[in-house]
Order: structure tokens, then sequence, then C-alpha cells
């Protein structure tokens, strides 16, 4: 199934949505054609319409402000690339920098994407208590960001992300 990018008026990311929905909306005058599928053609008897790879809303959709994207174990191993902040290998949990019993929190900020033998390895202590050293910095992803990072996982990671999609640094 081939999703299609929509775009606030101001060219900001909001959702994606089906193909189908994508050329309704692009009939319809709701939106424009910012970049198609190549090749692929959506015909009716009387319409024919590039198939939407990324569709730019005609008129600006005002969206709640979000100051913050909405912390989750998926949204942090997808944040960190499904890659141990420990070892870089594979990464299969969520490991708390600072445990939760000693007052650490599920906070962007504090956690980190761990494969199971590291985060067993650390257990109940900081990194320093355990000798270990973080290779990447935990960082809070802005909602866009989010967004952007969500829409990489549901297509099976950064090794096929869309071309429109620019790959997160």
């Amino acid at each position: 199934m081939r999703d299609t990018l929509v775009l606030n008026a101001s060219f900001e990311p909001l959702s994606t949505v089906s193909l189908r929905r994508a050329v309704v909306l692009v009939l319809q005058d709701k939106a424009v054609v910012e970049q198609a599928h190549p090749g692929l053609r959506v015909r009716s008897s009387a319409v024919e319409v590039p198939g939407p790879r990324v569709i730019r809303l005609c008129r600006y959709v005002r969206v709640p402000f979000l100051r913050r994207a909405p912390w989750s174990r998926r949204g942090v191993l997808v944040r960190d690339r499904h890659r141990c902040a420990y070892c870089g290998r594979r990464a299969t949990t969520v490991d708390h920098v600072l445990p939760r019993s000693r007052g650490g929190g599920d906070t962007w900020l504090n956690t980190v994407a761990a494969c199971a033998q590291d985060n067993h390895r650390k257990a109940d202590r900081t990194p320093e208590q355990a000798g270990m050293r973080l290779l990447v910095k935990p960082f809070e992803p802005t909602p866009s960001d989010a967004l952007l990072l969500a829409i990489g996982a549901q297509r099976g990671g950064t090794d096929s992300l869309p071309e429109w999609l620019p790959l997160p640094a």
C-alpha cells in the first residue's frame, strides 16, 4: 500500500494518507501534488491524475500546537533506529539511564534503546556505576521529527525510507 505525505499549506508535515484519499483531495481541489510517483497515473473515464507521493493542502489547517512529542517505548526505539546505545547492536528494549528506582522516569532524555544483554548487564545502576558508556546522547525529538521518524518506522526503518523523506540526523 502506498502512503502519501500530506503537507500543510505552509509545507509542514501533517500526516500520511492512503493513495486513494490523496487522489480524492487533489480532485476536490483541496490539495495539489508536490511530488508524484514516477510512472504511476490514476485514471478514470474523464480524468487522469499523477499518483501523488507528496501533496500540499491549498488552505492552511490550524493544528493544535504540540510543544512536545509524546514519549513512548516505540518512539524511543524508532528515535534510536533500533540500535543499542551501549554497543550499537540491534536494540529490542528500552533502558532508563537513571533507573526508575532512583528517581528516573519515562522521558525522552532518560531513556535509550538497548539490547537485552546490555540492559540486563546495566541492571539497576547508572551507566557510570556499571562501567558502561553511552554511544549516543538521548534527545527529545520535535513533534514533526517524531512524525517523520514514525513514517519511516511504518515503512520498515531507514533502509526503506521513501525518497521524499530526509534521513534523520
